[in-house]
């Protein structure tokens, strides 16, 4: 599976983007999606989380409310909606698919087998 991030970009605190991830491969609707991001210096952080069914959602505390992903199997494609943006948004977000995820796992970067290679949102207060 290869992913290809888009919809990053500069956006005043407040306001919203809408992030894609586009899959290529027959197989994407059998993956699970993530998205995290990374500023310069830290760890990958998880941000939201679908089952390949779409079924089933995860957010971090810190995106809950704001976030919203979901999934689109038909056109390949994950979607990461964000609304009421903050500077601490700020961040390179990476899409990535995981055949496999049990328990608590999506929120952990080691256990996705598949990266885009990020887009970049800048959140100016």
């Amino acid at each position: 599976v290869q992913l290809q991030a888009s919809g990053g970009g500069l956006v005043q605190a407040g306001g919203s983007l809408r992030l894609s991830c586009a899959a290529s491969g027959r197989t994407f609707s059998t993956y699970n999606m993530g998205w995290f991001r990374q500023t310069p210096g830290e760890e990958r952080e998880f941000v939201a989380a679908i089952r390949w069914s779409g079924g089933t959602t995860y957010y971090a505390d810190s995106v809950k409310g704001r976030f919203t992903i979901s999934r689109d199997n038909a056109k390949n494609t994950v979607y990461l909606q964000m609304n009421s943006l903050k500077p601490e948004d700020t961040a390179v977000y990476y899409c990535a698919a995981a055949q496999s995820l049990s328990g608590g796992s999506y929120a952990y970067a080691t256990y996705y087998d598949y990266w885009g290679q990020g887009t970049l949102v800048t959140v100016s207060s």
